[in-house]
């Protein structure tokens, strides 16, 4: 993948109450930014996967402040890595993105910017089953590669603009995603970028996934229509 130039604003660490624990995140505010996108990653990853900074950096790039979160702690992780269940609790999930929508919602840095959700794998689900809770703050979503199924019967309550990014070589998560989007009723679409499998791995297929994601933002969080 192509690198972003590099970036004129600061990174911060960030630590996100929820429950009784608190989680970690890299905040990225740009100059006069005019919203901001929460990272919901998918199952086995974190806040530092190479694919989500890099979308990360391309809407920073175009005036979106970013807000990566790894949706589990360290020692939950580590219990993850043998049981592998925790990545599938979406309630659980979704409750922590519920979160960090009000940490956001409070914080004086980013109260003022609209919120969007950019979800992948079981993150995507979690991030329609969020939404759906926090439906005046959300203002848009992005799946990438994600499971938005797994948000069930909520998917008839989601009132963010939602865009269903999927690799055209990805068969059985295209299919997931038309059932999804069939249930969706809000302004809604559904991108299969050709020859992508489901990481998008291949060249130019994050770049446009990156693309894509950023025209869907700016027009939802900012009003701009490219």
């Amino acid at each position: 993948m192509n690198t972003t130039s590099k970036r004129k604003v600061q990174e911060n660490l960030v630590w996100i109450p929820t429950g009784s624990v608190k989680l970690e995140g890299n905040l990225v505010i740009p100059e006069s930014a005019q919203g901001i996108v929460l990272f919901a990653h998918g199952s086995g990853s974190s806040r530092h996967s190479p694919r989500n900074r890099y979308v990360a950096d391309v809407l920073q790039s175009s005036g979106l402040a970013t807000l990566l979160i790894d949706l589990l702690t360290s020692e939950e992780e580590a219990i993850d890595m043998r049981t592998r269940h925790l990545r599938f609790d979406l309630g659980l999930l979704a409750s922590r993105l519920v979160d960090a929508t009000d940490w956001l919602a409070k914080n004086p840095d980013t109260r003022h910017l609209k919120v969007g959700y950019f979800g992948a794998s079981t993150g995507a689900g979690a991030a329609l089953l969020a939404a759906t809770e926090r439906p005046e703050s959300v203002a848009a979503v992005v799946s990438r590669g994600g499971r938005p199924d797994l948000a069930g019967s909520a998917l008839g309550r989601v009132k963010a603009p939602t865009l269903l990014i999927v690799g055209g070589y990805d068969i059985p998560v295209i299919r997931m995603n038309q059932d999804a989007l069939a249930l969706l009723r809000v302004e809604k679409a559904l991108e299969i970028v050709p020859g992508a499998t489901h990481l998008f791995e291949e060249p130019g297929t994050l770049e446009e996934v990156a693309r894509l994601a950023t025209q869907w933002f700016k027009r939802y969080l900012t009003g701009m229509i490219e």
